[in-house]
């Protein structure tokens, strides 16, 4: 099996820790980093195959950082999922031009599925596939 990666923007220890327990299988890669400094090296560093972000992430915060990555042509097919408290977490994660979007406080099975869909539809395949080429290159 083909390990997938995701890279977590997030300082929100307890959403950590729930994120680590549902990911724990073989078959993916954590990586977290606690602010959104530095975000298009660290994700062109890691090339993830999904992203998590937080709204409220230090530094920049979760909707810039996202827009970065979406901007980025290398990096704009990899999913972001947004994920906030706030209470209009639909026009923020449409701000930030993320693929996806999740309230806080969420359910754990919601998150798995979302993860799953973006992960793992066929659209997403072909696309990471020639990504994954070009980083390659």
């Amino acid at each position: 099996m083909i390990e997938k990666k995701i890279l977590i923007f997030d300082d929100d220890e307890a959403f950590l820790d729930v994120v680590n327990l549902i990911f724990i299988l073989p078959e993916y890669r954590l990586q977290v980093f606690k602010s959104s400094e530095h975000v298009l090296q660290r994700v062109e560093s890691f090339n993830p195959d999904i992203i998590l972000m937080d709204n409220w992430i230090p530094n920049i915060g979760g909707v810039r950082a996202s827009q970065l990555i979406k901007s980025h042509v290398d990096l704009q097919i990899i999913p972001i999922i947004f994920i906030s408290a706030h209470n209009d977490i639909r026009s923020l994660s449409k701000n930030a031009m993320a693929d996806d979007y999740l309230a806080k406080p969420f359910d754990i099975i919601e998150l798995e599925n979302k993860v799953r869909h973006l992960l793992y539809s066929k659209k997403r395949i072909a696309k990471n596939a020639s990504r994954n080429k070009s980083f390659m290159a």
